[in-house]
């Protein structure tokens, strides 16, 4: 009978391995858990996103500004894009990580990825902020 700390000859882990719980990449269930809440979040917060998009129909600029400056707007609308762009980070960088085999390349891509994502996000949150303050 072998014991749970016992190397059986099926398993293809070390026992560092076993013992700090780690698959080969060290971080994937924690990215696997984060798309999944930042999906969730997403689904729920498109509702109040459409709606709000509803509200900008057939409104001028200062009727748009007028909507989009209600704190209990930005707040949804800031949510959702951190959730969207986090999102989009992260099931970009699986498809790189995938489908990208030169490490040279995958390397500049993930960075490329990173930046574009944060630079959409902070776009985003800059516009709605002032927005929101009425500057």
């Amino acid at each position: 009978m072998t014991t749970p700390d016992s190397a059986s000859p099926r398993s293809m882990r070390t026992p560092l391995g076993r013992v700090r719980s780690l698959g080969a990449s060290h971080s994937g269930t924690f990215d696997f858990w984060i798309q999944r809440l930042t999906a969730v979040a997403s689904v729920l917060l498109i509702l109040p996103v459409v709606i709000v998009v509803m509200m900008l129909l057939g409104r001028n600029q200062a009727g748009a500004a007028q909507v989009l400056g209600a704190p209990l707007v930005a707040i949804i609308l800031l949510l959702f894009i951190i959730a969207t762009a986090w999102h989009m980070k992260i099931g970009m960088q699986v498809v790189i990580e995938d489908y990208v085999h030169n490490e040279k390349i995958k390397l500049a891509a993930i960075m490329a990825n990173n930046f574009f994502s944060f630079a959409v996000a902070l776009a985003s949150i800059y516009a709605i902020l002032k927005l929101s303050s009425g500057v």
